[in-house]
């Protein structure tokens, strides 16, 4: 009975870990996304405004998040 109690737990602080995981590494990836973007649009682009360019990746890489 004390092994099956101690293997629950076990699995629950699994769980809680994965989930805080899950919601810490989205918001970095959607971050490194950004900045890819920006950088990108830094590159091929001959008049370049960061902060136009920086909304404009949010509001892109956010719009491709939602579609999946």
């Amino acid at each position: 009975m004390k092994k099956n109690i101690l293997k629950l737990i076990y699995i629950l602080i699994g769980i809680i870990l994965i989930y805080f995981a899950k919601t810490s590494f989205t918001e970095y990836n959607l971050e490194k996304s950004i900045s890819a973007c920006v950088l990108a649009k830094k590159r091929t682009s001959a008049s370049f405004n960061f902060e136009k360019s920086k909304k404009y990746c949010e509001e892109k890489v956010r719009k491709q998040k939602e579609a999946y």
